[in-house]
């Protein structure tokens, strides 16, 4: 029953054996996992998975091969805002009607939602299934999960199901982005090369075919030049958003992760989730414990540095003007003044979105750092990425 598995693991190139498949079979026959999703997710990555680099192709055979099934325990997801867990446990499905949808109202700004919150908080003393009042699921309120309001804080929920909440209270799990990916670069590497500076490197050195001709023909024998060999010079800083609606553009970001690995010498690059905060990271699997200061970060690289941001900008507003507005912890300062302050410290800078441009215009957030970036964002296409590519190189 587990060969569609096996086959998507190969579909998505884990170089999966089948003795190792067989190992992993023999696992589940000993009883090693019984009824645990989790435990059954990780038997299977620990038999089949040799190399971490393939942890995301694993991730995502597995998603395929058995969706619906959650890969994360809740009481992790729980963790960060201290909420019962089996408040999680969804259910049912509260379906309205358009009528009753249009009964339903918001409470009235961001300010008003989150003292609201607070209040209910330290009032609720246990769990709540539908309503529209407490904490809970299935319900009404703007607070909780599984429910409907058009305008409300989403606690514990999965997924987004209506894309209607102001603030998600939640913590995530995210993946790295796998920067082997190799299909579908070979065009964005073009695209690329705009950005290019030549610079000779005396790490390693290239053949010098004119200085030999030269050489063997004076010296009457053959006298091999070399030289230094030319690498290239531009230093950029790639900001890559993770998690949440990024997760539909993970492809083509892999693939433009993959194509700025290949194609610059000075590159690093950095985490963050919808808006850039006083906190960035490397390893989406360590981001709770092993931050970056983005202080640390604006101090670290200078202003010859290209900065390069990669994300579809769409978010609540809040997450962007309002401090205390980011969806999993809660800031001190307001995304735009972050946002600002890297394109101080890089007047060299882009934001690359994953959203058609087309689209743009139907998501506040996108014209508000677009604006912050003065205009400075392109589409996520090779046209996009030459109009980039240039408009850094001046």
């Amino acid at each position: 029953m587990f060969l569609p598995f096996f086959e998507a693991l190969r579909a998505h190139k884990v170089p999966v054996s089948l003795r190792e498949y067989l190992a992993f079979l023999e696992g589940l026959s000993a009883g090693l996992v019984i009824y645990d999703v989790e435990g059954f997710y990780y038997l299977a990555r620990a038999a089949m998975v040799k190399d971490e680099r393939n942890l995301d192709k694993f991730d995502r055979a597995f998603a395929q091969a058995f969706e619906g099934l959650e890969t994360i325990s809740i009481d992790q997801v729980l963790e960060a805002v201290n909420l019962p867990a089996d408040w999680l446990e969804k259910l049912a499905e509260k379906h309205l009607t358009p009528e009753e949808m249009a009964e339903i109202e918001a409470l009235g700004g961001f300010d008003k939602l989150m003292e609201t919150l607070k209040k209910r908080l330290e009032e609720q003393k246990g769990r709540h299934q539908g309503g529209s009042k407490w904490i809970g699921t299935a319900g009404t309120s703007p607070f909780g999960a599984y429910g409907y309001n058009p305008e409300g804080v989403r606690i514990g929920q999965k997924e987004s199901r209506h894309r209607r909440a102001v603030k998600v209270w939640d913590r995530r799990e995210f993946r790295n982005f796998d920067d082997t990916v190799e299909l579908g670069t070979r065009n964005i590497k073009v695209a690329m090369k705009r950005l290019r500076r030549w610079a000779r490197d005396g790490a390693a050195e290239e053949l010098d075919l004119d200085g030999t001709i030269r050489a063997t023909a004076e010296q009457g024998y053959l006298d091999v030049k070399t030289r230094p060999e030319r690498r290239n010079a531009v230093k950029v800083l790639l900001f890559l958003d993770v998690g949440g609606s990024m997760d539909s553009h993970v492809k083509v970001v892999e693939e433009l992760f993959s194509a700025a690995r290949a194609e610059f010498k000075h590159l690093e690059y950095f985490y963050f989730h919808n808006c850039l905060y006083e906190g960035v990271w490397r390893d989406n699997r360590r981001r709770w414990d092993a931050q970056t200061p983005t202080w640390e970060v604006l101090h670290t690289y200078g202003p010859d540095y290209k900065a390069i941001f990669v994300g579809d900008a769409s978010m609540s507003p809040y997450e962007i003007a309002w401090p205390g507005g980011a969806n999993e912890h809660w800031n001190a300062e307001a995304g735009e003044v972050w946002l600002r302050r890297a394109r101080e410290a890089w007047p060299h800078h882009l934001w690359i979105n994953p959203v058609p441009e087309r689209h743009w215009g139907y998501t506040p957030s996108i014209a508000m750092i677009s604006e912050i970036f003065e205009g400075r964002m392109v589409p996520m296409t090779l046209e996009g990425i030459e109009r980039g590519m240039k408009e850094l190189g001046r």
